[in-house]
This record gives C-alpha cells, sequence and structure tokens, in this order.
C-alpha cells in the first residue's frame, strides 16, 4: 500500500514543503530512504523501526520504501522520523487514516516518545501560507509554532498518540498561546545592566547613547578595566524594544540554530553576542555540515555584536565582517548551495591602545615599541575601520570616579531619548522598507536627509581636509551628525551636531 503525508525542511531562514511517500510492498525485508537525505535522515530508519515496535505496532516485514519529495532538495535534521513512521503505519494498514492536509515534524526516541526538533518556527510560518488543516508537531515545540496565527496546532507526546490522532481514535485540542502577553513583555523589558551602573566614562556613555539612536558601529579604545566591556554590555538596555515582527524574526533565527531555550517561546529582548577572539571564520559568518547554519553574526541580528579585544580576532575574520556591515546580510555559499542569513546588528568593538595597554596612560608608563605599537594597529584594515562610525576614548577612571557612588543618569531616561529619535527616523524612512534608523541610510537619502547649514557644510569642509576623509568616512560623519541632530529633535543639521560628529571620528588614525 501507499501512503503520503506532509513534512517541510528548512533552509536558510526559511523552509520548504517535504511530500513524504511511503510505500510497502510484498518482497525481500528492506527498508529504504530516497529523495536526496542526509546522513542524519538515513540514520533514523533504526529509531523508526524500534518505535514503532515499542509503540506497540508491528513493524512490516516487507519491502519498505520512504521518498521524500522533491527529489532535488537536500533533507536533513531529524524531524522527519515522525512523518515517516506514520506514512509506514498507515501503508502497512496498522491505523486508518482518510486523506488530509496535516503537516508533521518531530523526532523519535527508541520508546516512541516524540522530542523536538529545530527549526519548528520557520516551518510554522511557511505552512501558514498553504492550505493545511494543521501541524503536528511535538508537545515541547507547541509554544513556538503557535506564534503564527491561521493554522492549528496540534501537540503530540508520542508516535501512538499521533497515530490515534491521525487515525480518528483521539481528539486533541489546538495549542493556543496568548500572543498579547508575550507582545508585553517584547515592550518592556530591560537589560540586566544599567548605566547608573558605571561610573565617570560620560564622554563614552554619550557615544553609546548616539550609537543606540542612529545604528552606528562604535569603537572603544582604552586601558584594561576602564569599563568598556560593561558599557557595551549596556548597550541592550538603551535600544528601543522589539517590535513584536522583530521579535519573531529573531526567534526564527534561534530556533534553526537549535538556541531557543525550554519554555522561552519568544525572544523578548535584544540580543547581545560575545564572541570570543579565538572564534574560527564559520563560528563567526556561519557554516557546519549540510546547509550552512546561522553564525554570530546572524545570532546577534535587531541586536548587538561586542567583539572584545578587536585585533586579537583573526583578520580573516574581521575582513569578512565588512560585506555584512554594509549589506545587512550574509550569503554563504557551499557547494550545491548558497544561503543568506539577515545580519542586522550593532557592531561594538573595544580595543586597547597599544599591546600593554598603557599608552597614554599618566599613572602606569607603556612598555611597547613604537614598531610593536604600529603592529598592534595593523591588525585592524583601513577598510573595516572605514565602516566604524564612532569612535570613542575610554580612559582609566580617577581616584575620585572610582570611590564614588554611581550617580550618572539610569538607561531608561537615556533609552527615552533614543525611541524618540528612532521615532523620527522610522517617520522619514517609513516607505523605506527593511530600514529605520541613520545607519542605513542610503547614499541618495543622504543627500535627502542630512540638510546642512551654511556653518556645518564650512566645517565638513575643513574636516574632510583635515582627516583626509574617504568617501565612505565622509557619509559616515553625516550620518552620525543627522543622529546627534535627531536626539535635539532638529531638522536641519547645525555646526555643533558636525563638530561632535567629527570629534568621533579622531581616533580614525589606527592604521
Amino acid at each position: 500500500m501507499f501512503s503520503r503525508l506532509l513534512s517541510a525542511v528548512v533552509t536558510g531562514v526559511d523552509a520548504s514543503l517535504v511530500e513524504v511517500q511511503c510505500d510497502v510492498a510484498n518482497g525481500l525485508p528492506a527498508f529504504q530512504i530516497v529523495g536526496l537525505p542526509e546522513k542524519e535522515v538515513t540514520e533514523s530508519r533504526e529509531r523508526i523501526r524500534s518505535a514503532i515496535k515499542n509503540s506497540g505496532f508491528s513493524f512490516p516485514a516487507r519491502r519498505i520504501t520512504a521518498n521524500l519529495a522533491p527529489a532535488d532538495l537536500r533533507k536533513e535534521g531529524v524531524g522527519f522520523d515522525l512523518p515517516i513512521a506514520l506514512g509506514i503505519l498507515i501503508a502497512a494498514g496498522e491505523i486508518p487514516y482518510s486523506p488530509t492536509r496535516y503537516l508533521v515534524i518531530g523526532e523519535l526516541s527508541l520508546d516512541g516518545k516524540v522530542r523536538r526538533v529545530r527549526g519548528v518556527l520557520p516551518i510554522a510560518l511557511s505552512a501558514a501560507r498553504q492550505e493545511l488543516d494543521g501541524l503536528l508537531v511535538p508537545m515541547e515545540n507547541a509554544p513556538e509554532a503557535a506564534l503564527v496565527e491561521g493554522t492549528p496546532i496540534y501537540p503530540v507526546r508520542t508516535l501512538q498518540e499521533a497515530a490515534a490522532f491521525l487515525g480518528g481514535n483521539k481528539t486533541i485540542e489546538p495549542f493556543v498561546i496568548e500572543r498579547e502577553k508575550l507582545i508585553e513583555r517584547a515592550t518592556s523589558s530591560s537589560a540586566a545592566i544599567d548605566l547608573r551602573e558605571v561610573n565617570g566614562q560620560e564622554q563614552a556613555k554619550r557615544a553609546l547613547e548616539i550609537a543606540a539612536a542612529g545604528g552606528h558601529n562604535l569603537l572603544m579604545i582604552g586601558p584594561p578595566g576602564a569599563g568598556k566591556s560593561l558599557l557595551a554590555r549596556a548597550l541592550p538596555g538603551i535600544l528601543p524594544p522589539l517590535s513584536f515582527e522583530e521579535a519573531l524574526e529573531v526567534t526564527r533565527i534561534y530556533s534553526i540554530a537549535g538556541e531557543l531555550d525550554l519554555g522561552t517561546p519568544l525572544i523578548t529582548t535584544r540580543p547581545f553576542r560575545a564572541p570570543h577572539h579565538t572564534i574560527s571564520y564559520a563560528g563567526m559568518v556561519g557554516g557546519g555540515h549540510g546547509t550552512p547554519g546561522p553564525g554570530e553574526i546572524t545570532l546577534a541580528h535587531h541586536g548587538v555584536l561586542f567583539l572584545d579585544e578587536l585585533p586579537e580576532f583573526d583578520r580573516r575574520v574581521l575582513e569578512t565582517l565588512r560585506q555584512p556591515l554594509e549589506d545587512r546580510s550574509i550569503l554563504i555559499s557551499r557547494a550545491g548551495i548558497a544561503v543568506r542569513y539577515p545580519a542586522n546588528f550593532t557592531l561594538i568593538g573595544a580595543m586597547n591602545p597599544c599591546p600593554c595597554g598603557h599608552l597614554g596612560d599618566p599613572l602606569r608608563p607603556c612598555t611597547c615599541t613604537p614598531h610593536e605599537i604600529r603592529r598592534y594597529r595593523k591588525r585592524l584594515s583601513g577598510p573595516f575601520l572605514d565602516r566604524i562610525d564612532i569612535f570613542v576614548e575610554v580612559p582609566r577612571l580617577t581616584r575620585e570616579e572610582l570611590i564614588s557612588r554611581p550617580h550618572g543618569e539610569p538607561s531608561q531616561e537615556v533609552r527615552t531619548r533614543v525611541i524618540a529619535a528612532r521615532r523620527i527616523q522610522w517617520d522619514r524612512m517609513k516607505d523605506r522598507s527593511g530600514r529605520f534608523s541613520n545607519a542605513q541610510l542610503t547614499p541618495e537619502e543622504v543627500i535627502r536627509c542630512c540638510v546642512l547649514t551654511k556653518g556645518a557644510k564650512r566645517l565638513l569642509e575643513m574636516a574632510i581636509e583635515r582627516f583626509a576623509l574617504s568617501a565612505r568616512a565622509y557619509s559616515r560623519v553625516l550620518k552620525v551628525s543627522r543622529t546627534i541632530a535627531d536626539l535635539e529633535g532638529a531638522e536641519e543639521i547645525a555646526e555643533a551636531h558636525v563638530a561632535e560628529a567629527i570629534q568621533y571620528r579622531a581616533s580614525d588614525d589606527l592604521t
């Protein structure tokens, strides 16, 4: 006999429907899975065999062929266990089944229990665009799948329960999640570190506010222990809250990567990723066996990518960031497959001024030679630094700053100003799909949006000659100036706005 069920496979951030066809025919006992399966799919044969037997069914001692169509689409993951097992039981006549359009996904244990799988959210999003009767998913994946409206979600715990449901012998109520409460959490979340907890460093805090308001990349330069890491970890707390659409996009990425915590169906805080400087190329941009998975730059989507000890990162890894910083996405090409992942993040870097970290320190003399300092700074290329909008010095704290109680502005007050500035940008770019901040302005939009006063224009002309600004650096000065003006609610960019923006390029001589 022959049976047909629907399942899905995730490629990149999207999912494609897969038809699971099972045929149980006369012949020598055999079990074969075809349709371009990866190793983890072909290994499922023994799991399926044991799960069927241990669930109280008879595994047919006949020739079994499971085809995953279309045959030219690579199939990977363990989510095909459940649909193949159900297809075999239907084709063998173990359970009655009337043709319906259910999409089935799930891994099987040897005892017949259904285990959670990766990528259920993108599968649910793809299923919502089809006319399906529902999704059968593992119980642990049900909250994640229920974030998508339009298709009933039926959670199952065991193969026996799924078989009874498809055979009409058991009723399962569709899983429902209170999306309103999740949205409320997404708009009221706060960071663990408050700017009030950071002593001193008022200039760095101001630079952090500008970076948050315009989505600008920031590099902090200062000696060890000055507070660079603490400042970076406070940035998510002053960023605007995630919209539900953004939260859904971030959750989809973490679902694919298998980093979605159990009991957390929706990520409601902006990601903060801080990879170690020993990270590999594949770990940063994405890769792995089969279809390339998302890397750190994609896991930081709509959030912050913090690179501490920036010059210590592999040069090849840093140079790979150049394209994502411009395009807000990364294309990973492998033999026979190319996957594009989103990578719209704010880059925050931190570095010492020299190898020993004490260049310019009034209390501890630098022990580095000029050659060592040049070689240290040469690890960062000019094209990479050109993509940094803001450079800021983070000096050693004074004795008074160290022993005094923190008394700065709390993150919530700064966040209020940042949200107001972002709202101005959203209104300005409401017809520009996918772009919501000044850092994302195109060259044409820079000309249209960055209107300078006469004094500001003269000052900028002087800065071009004084600092030998490249075309990209000039554009970034304009964007930062536009953000500073937005923080003040000014329509035109004044001389003071340009002066402050130029100040943040003063450290752009690292090479």
